[in-house]
């Protein structure tokens, strides 16, 4: 089997209203159980908000953190999940019932080689 990331893009800033996103929560749940149950799922895990990233360069003999994210966008990684798929149809196909429940484009991405 191949492992796929699900990358779920969020606009910066935009949340649902608590009681949406409490439903939106427990069908997410649902879908987990259910890869859970297949032996699909591998791991999963929403992300903080883009300004609690950092990012680390090396310039000469120097490692420099900054705060923030890497590029500026209207748009970021709010989660992502892990799973283990036959083909590449299979991938899409789940990653549909994400975007479905969310209301967000869900990039779908395989892994290189086996890992």
């Amino acid at each position: 089997m191949k492992r796929y990331v699900f990358n779920i893009i969020q606009p910066v800033g935009e949340k649902p209203p608590p009681e949406e996103l409490e439903k939106i929560m427990a069908q997410l749940g649902e879908i987990r159980r259910e890869l859970e149950l297949s032996e699909a799922w591998v791991f999963g895990c929403p992300l903080q908000e883009p300004g609690d990233s950092a990012v680390v360069r090396v310039e000469g003999e120097d490692v420099i953190a900054t705060d923030g994210p890497y590029t500026e966008s209207k748009e970021h990684v709010g989660g992502l999940t892990i799973v283990k798929m036959e083909t590449q149809d299979e991938a899409l196909w789940w990653a549909g019932r994400y975007s479905r429940v969310t209301g967000l484009p869900v990039e779908v991405r395989p892994f290189q080689g086996e890992c």
